[in-house]
């Protein structure tokens, strides 16, 4: 690929996505650690808003799909948004659990008699 090509490309890409390109030493392993961080957010992001309690099999199915469609997620991270949008869903989750974690014990602690 010409140098001119792959600006054009560069300056494509989403800015998490390009940012890994350029450190990586090497294509295939900015590919791999991209992939990983999808599913590590998007499995962050299932514990965080979805997940119920189930049996070991049960989730090792969920997280076998979910593995599945990092891999279509990985390829649209090339251009689009995902590894930021991904960011945001986790963090107003973790905030939304925090709220929700202080608002629960202040709820426990009015109840208590006196």
């Amino acid at each position: 690929m010409s140098v001119l090509q792959e600006e054009q490309v560069f300056g494509r890409m989403s800015a998490i996505s390009r940012y890994i390109y350029e450190v990586m030493p090497s294509f295939n392993s900015a590919g791999y650690v991209l992939f990983f961080i999808i599913f590590a957010l998007s499995a962050l992001v299932y514990y965080l808003g979805f997940a119920k309690k189930l049996k070991l099999w049960q989730n090792a199915v969920i997280y076998l799909f979910l593995l599945l469609g990092c891999l279509v997620l990985t390829f649209l991270a090339f251009f689009l948004p995902i590894v930021e949008g991904l960011i945001v869903a986790a963090l107003i989750l973790i905030i939304y659990k925090m709220r929700r974690m202080s608002d629960d014990k202040n709820e426990q602690k009015d109840s208590t008699p006196v």
